[in-house]
């Protein structure tokens, strides 16, 4: 029978010691100390971005008391990014597809806030989360720019922490002017600038059109959006396409504004090297073979004055995986949660939602964090929530493996170009350490060359320095998820340390 919205029946979190259960195993099947303390809140849910707020105001509905802390100063994650609020922009949502569905869901945030349902806690970026001493979870956060410690006792967590950006490096990528693709998005839609007049926007993934469009519709001069796979590659899913038709017909727009601000569409095709002095100036575009080999005698340059570019997007897991949370390997190659039907990862007590179970984009993140928010409630989601989240996520998994790179792009790859920008390693050296010094890893390479040991900690350079290792890229681990002050870290409980 289900409760009553008075009456949530949050599952209780796993002790310390407890074995991690499957995906699919029921977290309420471990027990709760009855004399540790109760937990502050009922769920705690980490990221405000499409999946994290949906899920923070479906919980709220269903009776849950709800904590919701982000990194960001205000709701909507990397995709719904808002101007700041000195530029004065009279029409945000021009810049956003879908806003509607992020306008509803922020509404209903600042309701469930005044109704003391829900807090929300902007600019509280949570480094780790443990077992609390009872039942429930401990979450620590370094708060506003003063880096002030902040922690939470919640009973559930859920973990919306989004994704990043795929880089794969080439020469003349640190150049002045080059960009990441979703970098150069960001940079329009919260800070409503261009990253210059002439951009090219290159790598792979729909991300491309999208970004194209939008620096086209807002003044800039795009030369070429320069794909590196085929979009041939969809023939083979094209049953799962066309359960998706509100995906074609986006698909069909993104092309339409390509054609309207004459952007030429170069599929197949890599930018191979970057040139220019204080800035980049052009760009060597090739193209490629089946495996993202350059094809000898394809060169051609394009002048620029800027460059956008990325490879997809990687989930990012730091704070799942230093759970213990179980892993799988997507279609694009990256590392993803592995999640059950009700969105609940291998640790009982801990749900996820959006990207980190797999890049899917908005609509699928906003639909599993309601489907996650019911399943902690101890509610069942309506059944077309389940069908929806089936065809969005077959049209990411066959997003991924048409745009998942060819093992070739290393190709492009000369000796001198550097491929940790953090700590200035060059590829030749990560390449001497493979190939002479036996290193088979991104670790035994990063303790060789210091390539990952620099202030991103390895997320950009990590998918190259694995391909040129010879390995997969790995599930990203680490103990703390951003840099944390030493004072922070002594002000701990001894149990927390």
């Amino acid at each position: 029978m289900p409760t009553s919205p008075s009456e949530p029946t949050v599952p209780p979190a796993a002790a310390a010691a407890a074995p991690a259960a499957g995906p699919g195993a029921s977290p309420a099947a471990v027990p709760a100390s009855p004399a540790a303390p109760a937990p502050a809140v009922d769920l705690a849910v980490v990221g405000a971005g499409p999946a994290g707020l949906a899920a923070a105001v479906t919980a709220a509905g269903l009776g849950l008391r709800v904590t919701l802390l982000d990194a960001g100063d205000r709701p909507g994650g990397q995709y719904y990014r808002h101007p700041a609020p000195g530029l004065g922009a009279a029409r945000p949502e021009a810049l956003h597809h879908g806003w509607n569905d992020f306008a509803d869901r922020e509404a209903a945030l600042r309701a469930h806030e005044s109704a003391g349902r829900i807090t929300y806690l902007p600019a509280h970026h949570v480094w780790t989360v443990v077992p609390a001493d009872g039942p429930g979870w401990t979450l620590h956060a370094v708060a506003g720019p003063e880096e002030a410690a902040a922690s939470l006792h919640a009973r559930a967590v859920l973990l919306a922490t989004g994704s990043y950006e795929r880089q794969l490096p080439f020469p003349g990528w640190t150049l002045p002017g080059v960009v990441g693709a979703g970098g150069a998005q960001a940079m329009l839609k919260s800070g409503l600038v261009l990253p210059g007049k002439r951009v090219v926007v290159a790598g792979s993934g729909p991300l491309l059109l999208a970004v194209a469009g939008s620096l086209a519709a807002a003044g800039a001069r795009v030369p070429a959006v320069v794909e590196a796979a085929a979009y041939t590659a969809y023939a083979g899913h094209l049953p799962t396409m066309f359960r998706n038709p509100g995906k074609l017909a986006e698909a069909a727009g993104y092309g339409g504004a390509l054609a309207r601000h004459h952007v030429r569409l170069l599929t197949r095709h890599a930018v191979t090297e970057a040139h220019g002095t204080d800035r980049v100036e052009a760009v060597t575009v090739a193209r490629l073979d089946r495996d993202w080999r350059p094809l000898p005698g394809t060169a051609r340059r394009i002048p620029c004055d800027a460059l956008a570019v990325g490879h997809g997007l990687v989930p990012q897991l730091e704070l799942a995986t230093g759970l213990g949370c179980a892993t799988r390997r997507t279609a694009d190659g990256t590392v993803a949660l592995a999640l059950d039907a009700e969105q609940r990862t291998s640790v009982p007590g801990i749900w996820s939602a959006g990207e980190t179970g797999g890049i899917g984009g908005a609509q699928l993140a906003l639909i599993e964090g309601e489907i996650a928010a019911h399943a902690i409630a101890g509610r069942r989601a309506p059944t077309t929530l389940a069908g929806r989240r089936a065809r969005l996520r077959g049209f990411a998994e066959a997003m991924g493996a048409a745009h998942r790179p060819g093992d070739g792009w290393t190709g492009w790859l000369r000796d001198d170009a550097v491929v940790c920008r953090c700590e200035e390693v060059p590829a030749g050296l990560i390449r001497e350490a493979a190939e002479d010094l036996g290193a088979r890893d991104t670790r035994t390479v990063k303790l060789l060359t210091r390539a990952g040991m620099g202030w991103c900690q390895g997320r950009m350079c990590g998918p190259a320095v694995a391909a040129l290792a010879g390995e997969e890229q790995p599930a990203d681990r680490r103990p703390l998820s951003c840099p944390v002050p030493l004072g922070r870290l002594a002000e701990l409980p001894p149990a927390d340390r």
